[in-house]
């Protein structure tokens, strides 16, 4: 994959990567119908019930039909929404979910782009999801929408700060924002890896992670005891599928990252365990962060609106800019001195 990066744009090469696009996103539509069909079996287990179990062997296909559902739904949109907004919102929602996905290295050899300004180019992506929500909840002439959209919008902006802050530690320590080049400096023992010497912004990312994906226990802005459904309360069919895949790619986008990031990317957690390839061991370590995001939605009761804004500004960029001092003395005492 990474010798396609660096041949001449030629026709034929914009067909290789137009393939390559929609084989990846096959992939990635795959990826969400069974982790949503993953999700429910956990949340069933872990709730002492049976979860999806009729259609198909082990209810395999439960998802499949939900997705087909979805798709041959009637569209409605309200007579009074902005119309133009309201059909742009989904797909504006989505596109920079699927974008993201472009930087993050699976192993050394395989990745799409191996971009040396990778955070920024996350960071700035995933804005526009915001404003894509903002403007769904918007055009939707429905007050249960905007006020989900607006929630949205002070929450995901809020969180963005300890988001980014917490990566910075890690790189400083390896002196570049390429995530590929993160993931190299890492080595081939667990304690090598950055979320011990950066456990604490690890813990940062991971929470601020969670409220970036709107996820239990942040999941604010469709909150149903208030807002219904949030900001896609009038949205129904396939409108409404993009933004449930946006949450599930941004999913897969956050479990890359904390992977390669802080988890070692495709280094084995010891070098005798060198045998199995580098790609096992990323889709281990991502299938570990996507089940702890399942565990925290069984687990962990909704917080309350003023508690989730309090905590990020109070606690996180705090502890974030805390982290960054810390690394950034432990580097010039014991790196540089």
């Amino acid at each position: 994959m990474s010798d396609w990066v660096e041949q001449p744009l030629t026709w034929g090469n914009v067909l290789i990567y137009a393939v390559l696009a929609v084989v990846f996103l096959l992939l990635i539509l795959g990826y969400v119908t069974y982790a949503i069909l993953f999700e429910r079996k956990v949340l069933g287990w872990m709730q002492f019930r049976h979860g999806p179990n009729r259609l198909g062997p082990w209810g395999l296909l439960q998802t499949v039909a939900d997705v087909l559902k979805l798709l041959i739904k009637e569209d409605t949109i309200p007579r009074k929404a902005d119309r133009a907004l309201f059909i742009l919102a989904p797909a504006l929602c989505y596109a920079p979910s699927f974008a993201v996905l472009a930087i993050i290295p699976y192993t050394r050899e395989l990745y799409f782009a191996d971009l040396n300004v990778a955070i920024v180019y996350y960071a700035a992506l995933s804005a526009i999801s915001t404003i894509a929500i903002v403007l769904g909840g918007w055009a939707s002439n429905n007050k249960y929408s905007l006020l989900g959209g607006m929630r949205s919008a002070a929450q995901m902006i809020s969180y963005e700060v300890p988001l980014i802050l917490s990566i910075v530690g890690t790189v400083m320590m390896t002196g570049s924002m390429s995530l590929r080049q993160i993931g190299e400096a890492q080595g081939d023992w667990f304690w090598e890896w950055n979320f011990l010497p950066q456990i604490i912004g690890f813990g940062v990312f991971i929470v601020a992670a969670v409220s970036e994906l709107n996820r239990s226990p942040f999941d604010l802005p469709e909150a149903e005891s208030e807002l219904v459904a949030g900001y896609h309360t009038e949205y129904s069919g396939f409108r409404f599928a993009f933004f449930m895949l946006a949450e599930y790619v941004y999913m897969f986008a956050i479990a890359g990252l904390a992977s390669v990031l802080f988890l070692g990317g495709w280094h084995p957690p010891a070098p005798f365990l060198d045998f199995v390839p580098g790609i096992i061991w990323m889709i281990l370590k991502m299938a570990f962060v996507i089940f702890f995001l399942f565990w925290l939605r069984a687990t962990m009761p909704r917080v309350r609106v003023d508690h989730l804004m309090g905590f990020a500004w109070k606690v996180l960029v705090p502890l974030a800019i805390l982290n960054v001092f810390v690394t950034a003395v432990c580097l010039e005492l014991f790196i540089k001195g």
